[in-house]
């Protein structure tokens, strides 16, 4: 990732994004704190360069290592911040959910009424970034699939107050090949439309 985001930068390479989907580990950004990490002896754990937290990757979560010249787009980390929540709530709601930005809080979220519980919101998308001379890395991992007790090792993203979900676990039962469909068309509509979503 790190020489592609070289080779963008150098004119040599052009913008791309990666779909991955990677065993159980652990990440821990930039913030992480020590406490966040409640059982270091689960699966691997790894430093990475992005922002945020600690955060839970694997099977049936798909990453997108998202590399662009934001140089090119209008030099606004923030408005990129913007468009990859954008890319994801549209996403969703291919598949007819709901998905939320909260103040003070990273990543996607939804609402949840199921299970005869009180409401309750469960994030379903992690966002964790990283600009070098104006190239983005890193990205986002929607929850499609995984085992969601794999979470249970870590603080989410710092998060203890609140839960995670994924597409399956509200009751859509998506592909990973559905996903990544809509991830495609999605991203088009986000960061090449006129009409671009922005923060309010």
């Amino acid at each position: 990732m790190e020489a592609r985001v070289a080779a963008i930068r150098a004119g040599a390479a052009g913008e791309l994004v990666w779909l991955v989907e990677h065993p159980p580990l652990y990440t821990a950004g930039t913030s992480a704190a020590p406490g966040e990490l409640i059982d270091a002896g689960r699966f691997p754990v790894h430093r990475s360069g992005r922002g945020g937290r600690y955060t839970y990757h694997g099977p049936g979560q798909r990453v997108a290592y998202v590399m662009l010249d934001l140089k090119a787009r209008g030099g606004d980390v923030r408005a990129y911040v913007c468009d990859l929540e954008a890319w994801i709530i549209q996403t969703l709601a291919r598949f007819g959910v709901t998905g939320e930005r909260r103040p003070g809080r990273v990543g996607i979220w939804v609402r949840r009424t199921d299970r005869g519980e009180p409401q309750r919101e469960d994030k379903i998308a992690a966002i964790g970034v990283r600009v070098r001379h104006w190239v983005s890395y890193h990205g986002i991992a929607l929850n499609v699939e995984p085992d969601l007790g794999h979470f249970s090792g870590i603080i989410p993203c710092g998060v203890a107050e609140h839960g995670v979900t994924s597409l399956v676990d509200l009751g859509i039962p998506v592909t990973m090949a559905e996903v990544d469909a809509a991830l495609r068309a999605t991203f088009d509509e986000v960061f090449a439309g006129a009409d671009k979503v922005r923060c309010g």
